[in-house]
């Protein structure tokens, strides 16, 4: 399972407007984009920084959580469970891709991120959608 990159971290937040102030004002970070009070996408310095609402987190969250991004989502599941890891959640994000939740020994939790697969050529021109 090689991890490929650090595809971004985020904060659970229990306040969107007072966080987004935080990090868009306060610190300066570009808003990439805004889902609502559910997930905010910054920029700093070319690595994602997000807020997440508790909507958007998986239950056990607190804190900082780190997402990898993987080649092989599918398989690395398989391989986690083969050696005793627990799955604490997974997600179809549809666009935004796929989501599998686990912990490391400590109980610290972190995702493993599968970006969307891409769309195929659409009929005129050969262009993804």
């Amino acid at each position: 399972m090689p991890v490929e990159r650090l595809q971004n971290a985020y904060y659970v937040v229990g306040d969107m407007e007072a966080s987004r102030h935080f990090w868009e004002t306060v610190l300066g970070l570009p808003r990439k984009f805004a889902d609502g009070d559910r997930w905010v996408q910054l920029s700093a310095g070319g690595v994602n920084v997000a807020l997440a609402g508790r909507s958007e987190a998986p239950p056990a969250a607190t804190g900082a959580v780190l997402v990898f991004q993987v080649d092989n989502l599918d398989g690395d599941r398989r391989r986690l469970t083969d050696a005793g890891i627990a799955i604490l959640g997974e997600r179809d994000m549809g666009d935004h891709g796929r989501t599998l939740t686990i912990a490391d020994p400590d109980g610290n939790i972190l995702q493993l991120y599968a970006p969307p697969s891409p769309r195929p050529a659409a009929a005129h021109g050969g262009q993804s959608v």
